[in-house]
C-alpha cells in the first residue's frame, strides 16, 4: 500500500509542477507588463499586476490589474492592442488561453465608451426607452430659428466649482482655494462657465441649471404680489368673473428681511396668486414693472408654484431695450424656486418698455400661477454668525444661493449649520435631485419633476511643475455606490462613458487649436459627492492646474476658454446623441469678414459675412443666419433669420443702427460676430467708413524669467472677452524658489485687491462709439467693417473720402496687404484717422510710419502714471487702469511727427506727443491711445468734430 501512495504522489507532482512552473512564468510576465505599462493617452502614474486567475481545463486566464491601470482611456484600437500584447509575451500554453484583463471592476472591452464603440454597446447604461416627452421647463418662443439635432429639450444642470463660503471655524468667509496667480479656482471656473459654456448649451437648445448665480449684475430688484423693491410695482387685471386672480393654497414667495439666516426660507413667507387660463390672448394677465437702479444687463427670473391644475404652456413677455422676448413655461414642474429666463437689457427707472408681462392665455384648460420676479443677481444675502459675504451672490457658494432660491433646509445645510464647506458641496447635487425628484430620470425620490439627464461639475485643480510642464486635465466619476446603479436604473458606468469622453474631446480640441500636446491626466472612479450624490450621470472636469504657471499661461487666454467649452458643449450634445440613440450636429463656429455696405437703393444698408468652416468637425457647418439688430443706444431685438451670407436693410435717417451676425444650422447657433454699426445723415456731407481691426483678446502680461515667474496685472491685465470676473487681486509674489507654497510669499502669492470685480474687455462694439461720434459731430453717414475685408479685397477704401481704423489694444501689425491698401489709399488723397494703444509700436512697418502715417513712434508711456491728454483747446482722460467701463490702457504711446507732420495733443505732464496730424496731398490723424477709451463722451465728440474739420477745411490747424 505505502508503494502505492509513493507511486501516486510522484506521478501527481509530475504533472503538477509543470503547471506552477507555469504559473510562477505567467505572474512574472504580467508584473513585468504592467510594472513598465505606458500609455502615450495620459499620465496615469504606476500601474502594477493585482492577481490572476488561471484555469488550465477551461483555458481562460483572467488578469485584475491595479486601479490604476483603469485611470486610462480604452478604445477599440487599444484594447486590441492590449491583449496582443499579452498574447505575445505570455508563455505557452497561456498564450493561446482565453484571456480578459480586468480593471475598474470590468474587462478592459467594456470600459470603451459607447460613443466610441463600432461594436455592440453596452445597453446597461444607455437610457434606451427611459426619455422624457414633456414640455420643456422653459422654451424661448420668440427665437429666430430652433435646432432639430442640437440640445433641444434636454435640461442639463452644471455647476462651476465651489464659491465664497463661510469658515465655521474661524468665522470668516473665505475661498475654497488659496489665491494665486491673480486668481482662485472659484473666479476662474466661473470665467469658462458663464461666459462661454452655458451660452453654447443654450444656443444648442438646452435649459441650464446652475446652482450658483450667473449673473453679475449687483444690483437686485424684486416685484412680489407681497413686497416689492421700492418703486416697482406689480399689477393685475381680471377677465369678467370667470378669470380673476386668487391667492393660491400654498405659500410664495416674500422678501420680509434684507439678510436671511440659517433656515430662514423666503418661499415659505409669502403668497403667491393663479387665475383660471383663457384661449384668447389679452383677457387677463399679471405685470412686473421694476424700478431699475442703474442702466445696464438684468438677468430675469420668474417664480410660481406648481398646483394640481397647472398648465404647461404659460407665456410670459419679457419687455426690455430691444423689444419683446416671449417665453413658454412648464408651470407643472419647477415650482417655488427661482427659474431663469434669459438676460436682458434695461434703462433706468420705471418704464413701460421694461417689466414681465404672465397672461392667462393657454391652450390647455388650468391654471396659471404668478410669484415674484427678481432682476438682477444682486449681493449675497445670507447671513452666517451676523455676518454676509459682503460680495456679490455670484461669487458665493451654492449653499447659500439654494436658501435665496427655496431649497428645503436639508437641502443646502445637511450639517445643520455646523459646516457650510461641506454643506456647500453638498448643496449642488442635492440640489439637483431636489429639483429632478419625479422625473423620469430620478423617479423615486420626491421632487420638482425637472428632467434632468446629467450633471458637470467643472472645477481647477491644484499640482505644480517645477519644469514648466502642464499638469493638464482630470476626470473622475463614481461607481460604487448604490449598487452601481443611477436612479433611474441604468449602470453608473454611464458616468465613466461622460467623463472619458470629455477629457478625450477636451485633449483633442485644446492640442489642435493651440500646437501643443495637452496633458491628459487619469480617469478617477473615487468617492466624491459631486459623483457620488447625483441621481443622473455625472462627473467632475478639472480643466487645469490654477496652481501651476504653465498651465494658467494658457488657461488665461479667451480663446483657450472658447475652445475649452465648446469641446465641453460638442462631448456633452454627443453623449447625450448616443444615450438617446440620436443624430447629432454641431454648431457652427462665429462668421468672419463681416461688412456692411450702403445699398443701392436709398436709405439702404447691405450687410455680408462669411462662414466659419471648423476642420475638427464636419457637421459644423452653417445652414443659414440670424442678423440681430439694435436701434440707437437700446438692445438687440430677436434677430431675423436668413438664408445668405447677406442681408438688406430698410434704414430710417439720423438714427445709428448696429448689427451682429450668429451662424446656425440643425445643431443651434454659433457664437455672436463682432458688432459693426451704421447710420444715414438726414443730410450727408459723406460717408465714413469705419474699419475694426481690434480683434485681439488676450491673457494678462507675464514675468518669466529664470528665477522669476507670474502675472502683471498691473502692467496689463489682458483683453478678456466681453469682460471678466476672474480675478482675485495682483499677484505678490513671484520667486520660482517658492512653488508649491500656497501662503504668503509662496510663488503666486496674490492680493484681494479686484474679488467681486468686474473688468471690461474687448466688447467688439466699438463702431458704434465712434460712429456716434460722427453723428453728434454733424452731417456725416457712416459704415463700418472688419479689417479681414481689406485683407480680402472685398472692401475698397477707395469709394469712402475718409476712414476711421480701429486698432483699441490690437497688438499684432497690420499684414503687409492691408498696409500697402491704406498706402494706396492715402496716396490717392485720402484721410485716415487712426487711434489704438500700439499705434507707434506694433501697428506696421517703419517705412509705412514714415511715409504713409508721418511719424515715428516715439515710446512708451507705461511708466507714466498720468491719464490726462491735452492740447487743441481740449482736455480728456484716459481708463489707465483695469475698470468695468472700458478696457484698460496701461501703455499708451507717444508718436514723433515727421517731415510736416505736427503734434496735437500731448500726455499732460510732459512733452511727449499723443497724438500727431499731417497735411499734404493725404492727411492723417494718429492717436498714440485709442478713442473708445476716452472717458468723457463729449470730449470724444469734439475730438471727432476737429478730426473731420481737418480733413475737410483747408485751413483747419
Amino acid at each position: 500500500m505505502k508503494q502505492l501512495y509513493l507511486t501516486l504522489f510522484f506521478f501527481l507532482s509530475f504533472f503538477h509542477a509543470p503547471a506552477q512552473s507555469l504559473e510562477k512564468n505567467v505572474e512574472k510576465r504580467l508584473e513585468d507588463f504592467f510594472a513598465n505599462y505606458q500609455t502615450h493617452y495620459a499620465d496615469i502614474g504606476t500601474c502594477r499586476l493585482d492577481h490572476f486567475i488561471i484555469d488550465h481545463q477551461k483555458k481562460t486566464l483572467a488578469i485584475y490589474a491595479n486601479d490604476v491601470f483603469g485611470y486610462q482611456p480604452f478604445t477599440e484600437e487599444n484594447t486590441t492592442a492590449i491583449y496582443r500584447q499579452l498574447k505575445q509575451l505570455l508563455p505557452g500554453p497561456a498564450n493561446y488561453y482565453t484571456l480578459t484583463l480586468y480593471t475598474d471592476g470590468q474587462p478592459i472591452e467594456n470600459l470603451v465608451p459607447n460613443a466610441f464603440r463600432n461594436k455592440q454597446k453596452d445597453k446597461t447604461r444607455l437610457y434606451g426607452k427611459t426619455a422624457y416627452r414633456g414640455e420643456p421647463w422653459v422654451s424661448n418662443l420668440s427665437k429666430a430659428y430652433r435646432p432639430s439635432q442640437g440640445l433641444e429639450g434636454k435640461h442639463i444642470a452644471l455647476w462651476q466649482s465651489h464659491g465664497k463660503f463661510y469658515k465655521n471655524d474661524t468665522h470668516k468667509w473665505c475661498w475654497q482655494r488659496p489665491r494665486l496667480f491673480g486668481t482662485t479656482e472659484d473666479l476662474y471656473t466661473q470665467s469658462i462657465v458663464v461666459p462661454y459654456l452655458i451660452p453654447m448649451l443654450e444656443n444648442a437648445g438646452a435649459i441650464v441649471f446652475t446652482p450658483r448665480e450667473r449673473d453679475r449684475q449687483p444690483h437686485e430688484v424684486i416685484v412680489d404680489n407681497n413686497i416689492s423693491t421700492p418703486r416697482s410695482k406689480y399689477l393685475e387685471v381680471n377677465y369678467k368673473k370667470k378669470c380673476v386672480w386668487q391667492t393660491t393654497s400654498l405659500p410664495g414667495f416674500a422678501q420680509k428681511r434684507t439678510t436671511y439666516t440659517d433656515g430662514q426660507n423666503p418661499f415659505r413667507e409669502g403668497t403667491a396668486r393663479f387665475i383660471p387660463t383663457h384661449k384668447k390672448p389679452e383677457k387677463a394677465f399679471a405685470e412686473w414693472i421694476p424700478y431699475i437702479p442703474e442702466k445696464g444687463q438684468y438677468a430675469v427670473y420668474i417664480s410660481y408654484q406648481s398646483l394640481p391644475e397647472s398648465v404647461t404652456d404659460a407665456r410670459y413677455l419679457v419687455f426690455h431695450n430691444g423689444g419683446v422676448t416671449e417665453f413658454k413655461v412648464n408651470q407643472r414642474i419647477g415650482g417655488g424656486t427661482w427659474v431663469y429666463l434669459g438676460t436682458f437689457e434695461f434703462d433706468q427707472g420705471m418704464n413701460d418698455y421694461g417689466m414681465v408681462v404672465l397672461s392667462n392665455e393657454s391652450s390647455q384648460k388650468g391654471v396659471v400661477c404668478a410669484d415674484a420676479v427678481r432682476f438682477g443677481g444682486g449681493m449675497g444675502n445670507i447671513a452666517r454668525q451676523g455676518q454676509t459675504s459682503g460680495m456679490p451672490r455670484w461669487a458665493e457658494g451654492a449653499r447659500y444661493w439654494a436658501q435665496w432660491a427655496g431649497m428645503p433646509y436639508s437641502i443646502y445645510s445637511k450639517s445643520e449649520g455646523e459646516n457650510d464647506y461641506n454643506d456647500d458641496i453638498n448643496a449642488r447635487s442635492l440640489m439637483l435631485n431636489y429639483l429632478s425628484g419625479s422625473s423620469v430620470y430620478n423617479p423615486q425620490e420626491k421632487g420638482l419633476g425637472i428632467p434632468f439627464e446629467l450633471s458637470l461639475a467643472l472645477h481647477s485643480d491644484a499640482g505644480f511643475k517645477p519644469d514648466n510642464s502642464l499638469v493638464g486635465s482630470l476626470g473622475i466619476y463614481t461607481t460604487r455606490f448604490n449598487e452601481g446603479k443611477l436612479a433611474c436604473g441604468i449602470s453608473r458606468y454611464a458616468s465613466r462613458d461622460l467623463a472619458d469622453m470629455l477629457l478625450t474631446e477636451l485633449q483633442r480640441d485644446i492640442s489642435s487649436r493651440f500646437g501643443i500636446q495637452w496633458a491628459r491626466r487619469s480617469l478617477w472612479n473615487r468617492n466624491y459627492s459631486e459623483t457620488r450624490l447625483p441621481a443622473v450621470p455625472s462627473a467632475i472636469l478639472e480643466t487645469l492646474s490654477h496652481q501651476n504657471f504653465a498651465d494658467l499661461k494658457l488657461g488665461y487666454e479667451p480663446a483657450f476658454k472658447f475652445t475649452t467649452a465648446r469641446s465641453v458643449y460638442k462631448t456633452l450634445l454627443k453623449y447625450l446623441a448616443d444615450m438617446h440613440d440620436e443624430q447629432y450636429t454641431v454648431q457652427p463656429l462665429p462668421v468672419t469678414h463681416f461688412a456692411i455696405d450702403e445699398g443701392k437703393k436709398k436709405n439702404t444698408f447691405t450687410l455680408r459675412w462669411i462662414p466659419t468652416e471648423d476642420p475638427l468637425e464636419p457637421t459644423a457647418k452653417a445652414q443659414g443666419y440670424i442678423v440681430y439688430t439694435r436701434i440707437g443706444r437700446g438692445g438687440f431685438d430677436n434677430g431675423v433669420y436668413v438664408r445668405e451670407p447677406q442681408y438688406t436693410f430698410q434704414a430710417e435717417p439720423g438714427i445709428i443702427y448696429s448689427f451682429y451676425v450668429t451662424a446656425v444650422n440643425r445643431g443651434g447657433e454659433s457664437f455672436p460676430s463682432e458688432i459693426l454699426s451704421a447710420y444715414k445723415a438726414k443730410h450727408s456731407k459723406g460717408t465714413v467708413l469705419i474699419v475694426n481691426s481690434f480683434h485681439r483678446t488676450s491673457a494678462p502680461a507675464t514675468i518669466e524669467t529664470t528665477t522669476l515667474q507670474g502675472f502683471d496685472l498691473k502692467a496689463d491685465p489682458g483683453i478678456p472677452y466681453i469682460g471678466t470676473t476672474a480675478f482675485c487681486g495682483y499677484q505678490q509674489s513671484f520667486e520660482r524658489s517658492r512653488i508649491g507654497i500656497e501662503t504668503e510669499g509662496g510663488l503666486g502669492y496674490s492680493g484681494n485687491e479686484l474679488e467681486g470685480k468686474y473688468i471690461a474687455g474687448n466688447t467688439f462694439d466699438y463702431p458704434f462709439i465712434h460712429g456716434k461720434a460722427i453723428q453728434m459731430a454733424g452731417n456725416w453717414s457712416f459704415v463700418s467693417c472688419s479689417d479681414e475685408t481689406l485683407e480680402s479685397g472685398s472692401t475698397q477704401l477707395q469709394h469712402y473720402p475718409i476712414v476711421d481704423l480701429i486698432r483699441g489694444a490690437e497688438n499684432q501689425p497690420l499684414s503687409l496687404h492691408v498696409q500697402q491698401a491704406l498706402t494706396d489709399y492715402c496716396h490717392s488723397g485720402g484721410n485716415l484717422l487712426l487711434s489704438g494703444t500700439y499705434t507707434g509700436s506694433q501697428l506696421g512697418s517703419d517705412t509705412f510710419l514714415q511715409n504713409t502715417l508721418k511719424y515715428n513712434y516715439g515710446g512708451s508711456m507705461r511708466h507714466s502714471s498720468t491719464n490726462k491728454i491735452q492740447g487743441n483747446d481740449l482736455n480728456f482722460h484716459i481708463a489707465r487702469e483695469a475698470n468695468a467701463e472700458i478696457y484698460a490702457v496701461p501703455s499708451p504711446e507717444s508718436l514723433a511727427p515727421v517731415s510736416d507732420a505736427f503734434s496735437v495733443y500731448l500726455y499732460a505732464g510732459s512733452e511727449a506727443s499723443a497724438a500727431i496730424a499731417y497735411k499734404g496731398n493725404h492727411r492723417i490723424f494718429a492717436l498714440g491711445f485709442p478713442f473708445e477709451c476716452i472717458q468723457e463722451e463729449k470730449a470724444r465728440t469734439q475730438l471727432m468734430q476737429s478730426v473731420l474739420t481737418f480733413f475737410t477745411s483747408p485751413n483747419e490747424y
